[in-house]
């Protein structure tokens, strides 16, 4: 399909379609340093919380293999290792270097090592056979993907029969009174951190606003059946802020 000619979204602006991979690129080049702090600060370090109901939905055994897809810093990733064990194998992949090598330093840091490997991938065209891993993870990285169709489907291609999808991504607040204040917080909390923390407010504006670009709960749930998917469904954490959808590859 010819895409020179369609837009799509970056934040709340249209852009073409062939230039939201770069812009992106550059905002997570700019916060990668930052990234952790940040992720503590904005979520008061619930982010971790969120991670480990994740992982808890994983049921991988030792000896079996793992992908986490656009995984940063590696937060993910480090629990998927303990998981599988000495036997088993991890693949950590990012589409940014920069990100990656952060999440490299990271694991080797927690000694991390042997089991895994860093590529650099894009989510949407995963250089990784077909019914290759048991779990395919992705967190907080789904909404800055281009065509979030040709990603929920090329992990569904790298998954074996059985294997299972986790997507843990913000969502829609669902619980009462909670959308005003969250969106108070976003839009002026975020980019206040972002300005102060990391001397780059703009990129944190650009999060609050892709994550109000994101489609909610049933729209996902509805584009992971498109792709594939069996038995699909979605937990709601905080209120709907984040979502954790899953589905099997049959």
């Amino acid at each position: 399909m010819d895409n020179s000619d369609r837009k799509v979204d970056f934040g709340f602006e249209k852009v073409a379609w062939g230039d939201k991979a770069r812009r992106v690129h550059s905002v997570f080049a700019s916060v990668a340093g930052k990234y952790d702090v940040m992720n503590d600060l904005m979520s008061f370090g619930v982010h971790r919380l969120w991670k480990q109901f994740t992982l808890s939905l994983t049921g991988l055994r030792p000896g079996q293999r793992a992908l986490d897809v656009a995984g940063g810093t590696g937060d993910l990733a480090a629990g998927l290792l303990k998981q599988v064990g000495k036997s088993g194998h991890v693949i950590l992949s990012d589409v940014n270097p920069a990100m990656l090598d952060i999440g490299r330093d990271r694991l080797l840091d927690r000694g991390l090592v042997g089991n895994v490997e860093c590529i650099v991938a894009d989510a949407e065209h995963l250089p990784f056979e077909d019914n290759s891993f048991d779990c395919v993870t992705i967190g907080f990285g789904l909404r800055n993907v281009t065509d979030k169709a040709a990603a929920l489907r090329s992990m569904y291609r790298v998954l074996k029969s059985g294997g299972q999808l986790l997507v843990l991504e913000f969502s829609t607040p669902v619980a009462p009174g909670l959308k005003p204040l969250y969106d108070a917080y976003s839009f002026k909390v975020l980019p206040l951190l972002g300005r102060i923390v990391a001397n780059d407010e703009s990129s944190y504006r650009y999060l609050a606003e892709s994550i109000r670009m994101h489609p909610d709960q049933e729209t996902l749930l509805e584009m992971l059946g498109a792709a594939g998917f069996a038995q699909s469904r979605y937990h709601n954490l905080t209120g709907g802020i984040v979502a954790v959808h899953r589905g099997y590859k049959i």
